[in-house]
């Protein structure tokens, strides 16, 4: 206890010194900590847009769908297997779709699209596009041949609500088949790719028109209710139905996966490279230290401290800078957070450019308890890391040479 007071007393003895090392500390903490969870929101609100809007988490096919579009490979019985996926615990939405490349027709123009045919009622319990209609239902009045678009691809056709549009596609047998749609909905995601290549239209319709089963489906979509009970839930529907393929939407789509890792990979790299240029300030510092106090130094070893005493109260005085810098700053940087995390930053201004890749332009940054708690481990290991050459020195001064020291 005595070397822990004698440490802290130390380290205000040059008062304008320790508060730069402190300082530089504090800031480099906080925009550390707030960068990292500026990216992490980031790339959490992407993922969560993919998810619950593009993907759902997990998506059910025929082995050979994703490496042959063709329309054959349908999952028969389709209604049967959502019907018994459902009853699973933490699962709370099952929708079993027809999805066809087809050509999407207005009087001004033409583009290619992916079709999804769907049930109305049991699609919006798997993706929130029904949450997302700027104009217009979601199929509330349950006609035929009623078309949902987004918004990027009415204003590329030049249509708008109650157009007719054409969809040319291919039927069961091969041939090129189509109909006129009317559009009911029209939707608009942070995505303006996902808005100008999706449609979506009542299954019943597709059957129709494509002379596909009924009960077919090419995609079952299955939505949790809690994230933590993905792998749990994947593992019991692909134990019950092991002829096809389930995958959760890190497989169905490895770049959002990627986005996780990447987010986490960040925010080490930074707060680590930050460290270390603080380290090497405090090396700088604790070195200075060292060296004003070599006469002093050697006369407390002459007095009887020993050399690993002397040792532990560098050590702990370099400690003491880093956390009283490092620690405030994480605090500066958790409360910076919360505040943005509720107000947002607002990116508007390259807000096209983002949406065309599918990211917000508000962004609310989050950070982790977990990481938190890592990057206080990380300050420690820098104060102890940053003190080990400085107290080197100080152990090899020699108590008769020192004290002769002017």
């Amino acid at each position: 206890m005595t070397i822990l007071k004698i440490a802290w007393r130390n380290i205000w003895r040059n008062p304008i010194r320790s508060l730069v090392v402190i300082i530089a500390m504090f800031i480099g903490m906080v925009f550390g900590l707030f960068s990292s969870a500026f990216m992490s929101g980031w790339m959490q609100q992407r993922i969560k847009d993919g998810v619950e809007t593009e993907i759902s988490h997990i998506q059910i096919h025929q082995p050979d769908y994703k490496l042959n579009d063709d329309m054959s490979n349908y999952i028969p019985a389709a209604p049967v297997k959502g019907d018994s996926i459902r009853k699973l615990p933490a699962v709370n939405g099952v929708s079993a779709r027809f999805k066809i490349q087809a050509m999407v027709a207005s009087a001004e123009t033409a583009s290619g699209v992916m079709v999804y045919g769907v049930d109305a009622r049991e699609e919006s319990k798997v993706v929130n596009v029904h949450e997302k209609i700027i104009e217009g239902t979601w199929f509330e009045n349950g006609k035929g041949n009623s078309v949902v678009v987004g918004a990027k691809l009415a204003k590329k056709l030049k249509i708008h609500l109650r157009s007719k549009i054409v969809l040319r596609m291919q039927d069961a047998n091969g041939n090129i088949t189509g109909g006129a749609f009317r559009v009911v909905g029209i939707y608009k995601t942070i995505n303006t790719m996902f808005d100008e290549t999706n449609v979506w239209v009542l299954n019943t319709d597709i059957a129709r028109i494509t002379g596909l089963p009924d009960d077919a489906a090419h995609e079952i979509a299955v939505h949790v209710s809690d994230q933590k009970e993905l792998s749990h839930v994947l593992a019991n529907i692909r134990s019950i139905y092991p002829n096809v393929k389930s995958e959760d939407w890190k497989e169905v789509s490895p770049e959002l996966g990627y986005l996780t890792e990447m987010g986490n990979t960040y925010q080490y790299m930074m707060v680590i490279i930050i460290l270390l240029a603080l380290g090497f300030g405090i090396v700088n510092t604790m070195l200075m230290v060292v060296l004003e106090r070599v006469r002093e130094l050697g006369m407390l070893m002459a007095v009887g401290m020993t050399k690993m005493r002397v040792f532990i109260m560098i050590v702990l005085e370099s400690i003491m800078l880093s956390c009283v810098g490092g620690f405030s700053g994480i605090v500066g940087g958790v409360l910076l957070t919360e505040y943005f995390g509720v107000k947002g930053i607002d990116l508007s201004l390259w807000g096209e450019g983002l949406e065309g890749m599918g990211f917000a332009p508000i962004v609310h940054p989050v950070y982790d308890l977990n990481t938190v708690i890592d990057i206080s481990s990380l300050v420690i290991i820098t104060g102890i890391a940053a003190s080990i050459y400085p107290a080197y020195k100080a152990l090899k001064l020699n108590p008769s040479q020192a004290i002769r020291v002017i």
